[in-house]
């Protein structure tokens, strides 16, 4: 038997063809990996740490479940999970996946929220919501950016356990400044009322067990104004379920 010939011949050009089209540079490193954030990178940045299980600041050691402040003040939610700390390269990789278009970067980023939420899982301090709500966008926002990041992890995570995402249940009601620009109080005043549940999906939240997805968590300002306004609406528990979690000052 000769070499390919015909069909044969042809298959074979189509798969290099499709591996090369497959073929990318990893974002952090830029060696060719054929994925957007290679393994070495994923193994490299995203060691775990211990974090509070209610706002997913860095703890000092694994021993304690909350830090002072959760003790003190616990916000709206059941639990936070944390893919990575807000530093490099994430801070990075985040910025240009929500603010440059990258959206190639949606699969990785919402693999590390993935594995934080299996680690919880399995460590018996997490369980699976019923359904998952991301961070709705002013409609504003959405026009200028054309997506929210949010969804774009969401809809990923929610494939990963075959949960249902509802885009539109949470809806962002007033439009507010960057959250970056404010003070910790400016940003507490900046999202009173800013969301508000669709009238039509009232009586579907009413005791069910929900997670919000969002990229960073910051003071968690956000987050607690939504989880509260979910809470309103009569659902039995929140989650939050971030990209990053910013170091405590």
């Amino acid at each position: 038997m000769g070499g390919l010939t015909g069909e044969g011949e042809l298959a074979a050009a189509l798969r290099r063809w499709q591996r090369r089209l497959a073929a990318s540079a990893c974002a952090v490193c830029e060696r060719w990996q054929g994925e957007p954030v290679c393994a070495v990178c994923r193994s490299r940045f995203g060691t775990p740490v211990a974090r509070c299980r209610g706002c997913a600041i860095e703890l000092p050691g694994a021993a304690a479940e909350l830090c002072g402040a959760c003790i003190r003040h616990p916000l709206p939610l059941q639990a936070t999970v944390a893919a990575w700390a807000y530093g490099y390269p994430w801070d990075q990789l985040i910025a240009r996946f929500k603010f440059h278009g990258a959206v190639e970067l949606a699969g990785p980023l919402a693999d590390g929220v993935g594995a934080a939420v299996d680690a919880g899982l399995d460590a018996g301090w997490l369980t699976l919501p019923e359904l998952l709500l991301p961070v709705p966008l002013s409609a504003r926002r959405l026009r200028e950016r054309g997506y929210n990041q949010a969804w774009e992890l969401a809809r990923r995570l929610g494939r990963r356990w075959r949960l249902p995402v509802e885009p539109f249940w949470l809806e962002r009601v007033r439009e507010t400044p960057h959250q970056a620009e404010l003070t910790r109080a400016e940003r507490l005043h900046n999202l009173a009322a800013a969301f508000a549940v669709a009238p039509e999906a009232r009586h579907r939240l009413a005791g069910r067990r929900v997670a919000l997805v969002d990229d960073v968590m910051t003071t968690g300002s956000t987050l607690a104004e939504a989880a509260a306004t979910l809470r309103r609406a009569g659902v039995a528990e929140v989650q939050a379920w971030v990209l990053a979690r910013t170091p405590d000052d």
